[in-house]
């Protein structure tokens, strides 16, 4: 088919969320279909919209409804045709996408680690009894608890600028961020250690960028295609099968990493009680085209050793 280009009086429109980070990757978006197909940047509108998950910043992702908070606006402007394409942070996309959706691209992935952010220390080893970790997520918030049990773990919501601030007012000892986020938005100032993701396994599809369609739209298909990164999408069809088999949610802790060697797909996964508790996890090896496969069964494999009292918080 002949794809049809975007141009300065009909622009492809880009939604996204306003934070800077999402801003970031919404113009790394712009920037890789402007190289592709030789386009400027008034080929494309960047559309700022605003999202419940941003607006609300006081309580747990899991009391107020869950990672839809922050994609539920941005697809109702997808469907409607208000924007052309959706560019979301992995990690906090569900397994499922609406009708008439489809999320079939993904850009190179970033570095999966977390990082262990502090002025003074390099790793939650050197924080003294009782001290105070501040997190919005629950994985990080249960992994932390179930090597230190001792530690003090406070809501710690917001964009990284907010994240920061919070850090130096005092409102805890140190915080935890993702590597990608900050190399995206080049924060080379900020007080980073990455953290081995053998010591902290990441959440599910950490550091990738996802764009979503309309399922119709064939011509925005095929601009999307030239951009797609075929690795980054064979990881989390892994990840995100683990995921989906687990009914991963804002209420419960779990991590999981594919990574490649060759023709080669290694899985990781883990599942932890939100107070730290208990944790399993589990591995699978094999083939890059068995990677929904190996999601599935490793998810199946922990939910049959958790059993059904590991999940009595729901």
């Amino acid at each position: 088919m002949t794809v049809r280009l975007p141009n300065s009086t009909a622009p492809l429109k880009i939604g996204t969320r306003g934070s800077p980070l999402a801003l970031a990757q919404a113009y790394e978006t712009r920037a890789r279909l402007g190289v592709a197909f030789n386009l400027p940047e008034d080929a494309f509108e960047i559309v700022i919209i605003k999202v419940t998950g941003d607006a609300i910043q006081d309580h747990p992702l899991k009391d107020i409804g869950g990672k839809g908070l922050f994609t539920r606006e941005i697809e109702e402007d997808l469907l409607s045709g208000k924007i052309d394409i959706a560019v979301h942070s992995m990690k906090d996309m569900p397994t499922i996408q609406p009708e008439g959706l489809i999320l079939d691209t993904y850009l190179p992935r970033e570095d999966v680690r977390d990082a262990f952010i502090s002025p003074t220390l390099t790793g939650i080893t050197g924080l003294a009894q009782g001290a105070v970790v501040g997190t919005s997520s629950l994985r990080r918030r249960a992994q932390l608890l179930h090597k230190r049990p001792d530690l003090q773990v406070v809501e710690f919501r917001g964009n990284v600028q907010t994240r920061l601030k919070k850090l130096a007012d005092g409102v805890a000892e140190c915080t935890f961020l993702a590597c990608a986020g900050l190399n995206r938005l080049a924060m080379d100032e900020v007080p980073a250690t990455p953290v081995a993701t053998d010591d902290m396994l990441p959440a599910v599809a950490q550091g990738a960028i996802g764009i979503e369609r309309r399922l119709d739209d064939s011509n925005t298909a095929a601009l999307l295609a030239a951009i797609h990164d075929t690795e980054t999408g064979q990881r989390l069809a892994a990840e995100r099968r683990f995921l989906l088999t687990l009914d991963g949610s804002c209420e419960t802790p779990i991590a999981g990493l594919a990574t490649l060697d060759g023709s080669v797909l290694h899985l990781a996964g883990e599942v932890l009680r939100p107070d730290g508790s208990d944790a399993l996890s589990a591995k699978r090896t094999g083939p890059i085209e068995d990677g929904a496969e190996m999601g599935e069964d490793l998810a199946k494999e922990l939910l049959k050793r958790a059993g059904p009292s590991f999940f009595d918080w729901h």
